[in-house]
């Protein structure tokens, strides 16, 4: 029989934290993981670049029934703790847009930075580990691993969500959840892009591929970014921000036109330029395909065609309305498979946010992506990785 205080289930970026953060107080910890290689994901992540946190994180930028949750580990161990991490290992990185960070080379060194770490401060790693059963006992916890039998004071759940399936077997966080008496959230694909109905396809396929900045929108939650016609539908940034707010069967309003009051802009296009035709006018601001495309999705019809001087005022504000309230149905998302991240978890009634610890079950630990806390893009779910990791390691 083995024993550690700390077992980590998950070597994942919450995962390998919480150890790291154990280590460096001594703690005797292993980490165990299903697949071959340790932070599969944050290899992936950022198009292999990892941007693997964000300047300007706030508890704001957070979704979770319990919006104050966040608010302590954030404060624990902030985005500058990381930074300040990544440049004693004297990684190069560089700001993307909006407060992103990312690797200047590549994601392998948010990777070796925390397997370092780990080595550094005593951490075993063990991977191609199958965690068949967690049982409470009087110490602590008794586990299974590999068909063999282990102790551990505390246990920390790091499984992730249920978002890029690929990766491997996925809700043993949720299971173990469950097991225990614990509520879960009920989950769904999040910072995911909108599969649009063949009606609407039939028209936008040819855009597949075009983008523009945009501001999405769902009740009253707002994001401005890029937007992508894609081969299924919609996605870039804006779409992937807002994809975590929609709901099935609502709407999604886009303003194509941010930085323009449409329907001024227009009349004052008829003034200066009355023999342009409306196509011509709005090749300005998109390319002339979409413009094209855009004229023929407006509920009424209009004609292309006919110059700016044909049009009335009251005309061109309807075509200015339809510009900047841009309306779209999505059938569905493309659910977990394209997912950055899964939305809902275990809910965070369970758990204390000083320790992230289950408040009636000692020494039972749930961080990171398995808990109901989803970032908005842009590094800010891997700073609730890092920041849940560190405040459960700190209060073994």
């Amino acid at each position: 029989m083995k024993h550690y205080d700390l077992i980590v289930i998950g070597a994942g970026a919450a995962g390998l934290m919480c150890a790291i953060s154990a280590g460096k107080r001594g703690k005797s910890v292993l980490v165990v993981e299903h697949a071959r290689k340790v932070g599969r994901k944050i290899l992936m992540s950022g198009g292999g670049r990892c941007n693997f946190t964000n300047m300007y994180t706030e508890p704001e930028n957070f979704l979770s029934r319990n919006p104050h949750f966040c608010k302590s580990a954030l404060s624990q161990y902030s985005q500058w703790d990381f930074i300040d991490l990544v440049n004693h290992h004297q990684i190069p990185y560089h700001e993307k847009t909006l407060g992103q960070l990312f690797c200047d080379n590549s994601s392998k060194d948010v990777v070796q930075i925390l397997v370092k770490e780990c080595s550094d401060n005593g951490v075993s790693i063990a991977t191609q580990c199958q965690v068949s059963s967690v049982e409470q006992i009087p110490t602590g916890f008794k586990l299974l691993i590999n068909d063999q039998r282990y102790e551990a004071g505390a246990v920390s759940v790091a499984t992730g969500g249920l978002s890029i399936p690929s990766m491997g077997p996925h809700g043993f966080g949720y299971q173990l959840a469950e097991q225990f008496g614990l509520d879960v959230i009920p989950t769904s694909a999040a910072l995911v892009p909108f599969v649009m109905g063949e009606r609407w396809m039939k028209k936008s396929r040819e855009l597949a591929g075009n983008s523009l900045d945009v501001v999405a929108e769902v009740s009253n939650t707002s994001f401005r970014e890029a937007m992508l016609f894609t081969h299924k539908g919609l996605s870039g940034p804006a779409i992937l921000q807002i994809s975590s707010y929609w709901q099935p069967g609502s709407a999604v309003h886009i303003n194509l036109i941010p930085d323009v009051d449409a329907t001024s802009w227009l009349i004052e296009q008829k003034s200066n330029a009355p023999k342009t035709q409306l196509k011509t006018v709005l090749s300005s601001k998109f390319s002339k395909r979409m413009a094209s495309y855009f004229i023929d999705s407006f509920d009424n019809r209009i004609d292309s065609q006919k110059s700016m001087a044909d049009f009335t005022n009251q005309e061109l504000a309807a075509v200015g309305q339809s510009l900047s309230e841009y309306t779209v149905y999505p059938e569905t998302t493309e659910g977990y498979k394209t997912a950055e991240v899964t939305l809902g978890g275990l809910d965070t009634n369970a758990l204390s946010s000083k320790t992230m610890m289950v408040k009636d079950i000692p020494g039972l630990i749930f961080i990171g992506e398995v808990v109901d806390v989803t970032g908005h893009l842009g590094g800010f779910n891997f700073q609730w990785a890092w920041s849940s990791g560190w405040a459960a390691g700190q209060h073994l």
